[in-house]
């Protein structure tokens, strides 16, 4: 394996907890984009949390790649576009278990900002974690035990920045950290520093990051959005054209359930009505008429009104266009019984809302189709609760 080889001291450095592709094909791919522009100068330092083959063979490659490529492949305007990008954002990796030392050391010395992108497990506590645990087990656990050593060596403010698909992600974790140092029963000077000086950052992330490249890389769609929740006192760690400053995520969060997830949910509903279907992937049931005409119906008829009324801020329209686009990609092998694993579930998320929220904004709106949906997914009581 190639050794890390320590950056510059002087150097200012994002500290990534995560190997994936998907940070490869987002963040990762941002930083080098906002470097190669000459929009900041702090690169990647990666930190792999768990101790799984894949993420150590990806460590190894992150220490001896100077670049690694990101393939674009799907439709952008219209065109298709298929394209290859080298990105240069990672300085190094290191494994949490055997290079703990390490790590403290470059947090507390040169870290800015912490980007995190960790399993689904990734905000699950370890009862066996403690201030004095030779590595701590948890995510939250690593991130307060880093920061405790970086408030005694100097007391400089982090700015951390989660990207796992949870809501308020900044404040989940935000508070998941302070119950930790509560229980560790820590300095109040240092919980207050934690509480009030370190910026903790909500965001929302979005890109379809479909496969690996060995040893490093990925392929993606065009489409990429990192939405950030603006605060006082916010440095972004980079700039790029698909990172958005917001006053309030709540707007773009509900367009995405509500478009983008009810859509992927309306179609598998139809495609489970259909008897020895051909359809296996969301390319192919665009590409089916009836499923393709029902989809495109609902969000005409049922869903775009809805959102209207709702008055969000947004271009609707624009991001429906951008939507069914992202459907239409012919490089990605969306399997539609992937999509739906859980069905019930996503159903109650992503479908049930809108279609309340109609009952109570456009109650002339008959919305029979999402109804359907309901009623097959024994979801209607939902209704009947609100009246």
């Amino acid at each position: 394996m190639a050794s890390f080889k320590v950056p510059n001291a002087e150097q200012a450095l994002i500290m990534q907890f995560g190997t994936s592709r998907f940070l490869q094909a987002h963040v990762d791919y941002f930083v080098g984009h906002s470097l190669a522009q000459g929009d900041s100068k702090a690169q990647i330092l990666v930190v792999q949390s768990s101790n799984s083959p894949a993420g150590r063979s990806r460590v190894a490659a992150m220490n001896s790649c100077t670049s690694y490529p990101v393939r674009i492949q799907g439709i952008k305007n219209g065109q298709v576009l298929d394209t290859t990008e080298q990105v240069r954002a990672i300085c190094g990796a290191l494994q949490a278990n055997s290079d703990w030392l390490q790590i403290v050391y470059i947090f507390c010395h040169q870290v800015t900002h912490v980007v995190s992108n960790t399993a689904d497990q990734g905000y699950q506590l370890a009862e066996s974690d403690s201030l004095d645990s030779p590595v701590p087990t948890s995510f939250p656990a690593k991130l307060l035990v880093l920061l405790e050593a970086r408030y005694r060596h100097n007391a400089k403010p982090v700015t951390i920045m989660p990207c796992e698909l949870v809501a308020n992600n900044g404040d989940v974790l935000k508070a998941l950290v302070l119950s930790l140092a509560q229980r560790w029963k820590l300095r109040e000077a240092f919980v207050h520093w934690l509480t009030e000086d370190c910026c903790w950052v909500n965001s929302l992330v979005d890109r379809i990051v479909s496969e690996s490249i060995e040893p490093l890389g990925a392929v993606a769609e065009p489409y990429a959005l990192w939405a950030i929740e603006n605060q006082p006192g916010l440095v972004l760690p980079c700039q790029h054209p698909a990172i958005r400053l917001v006053d309030d995520l709540l707007p773009l969060e509900t367009l995405k359930l509500s478009v983008l997830n009810l859509s992927h949910s309306f179609l598998v509903d139809l495609w489970q009505q259909q008897e020895n279907s051909q359809v296996q992937t969301v390319i192919q049931a665009m590409q089916d008429p009836l499923l393709r005409g029902a989809l495109e119906q609902v969000l005409r008829d049922e869903v775009l009104p809805v959102l209207r009324a709702m008055q969000l801020g947004e271009d609707v329209e624009t991001y429906v266009e951008s939507v069914l686009e992202r459907f239409l990609n012919p490089f990605l092998r969306h399997q539609l019984a992937d999509i739906g694993q859980n069905h019930r579930a996503k159903v109650e998320r992503r479908i049930l809302p809108l279609v309340q929220q109609g009952m109570r904004l456009l109650p002339e709106l008959a919305m029979p189709n999402l109804r359907q949906v309901l009623t097959r997914n024994a979801l209607l009581k939902g209704l009947q609760d609100e009246h």
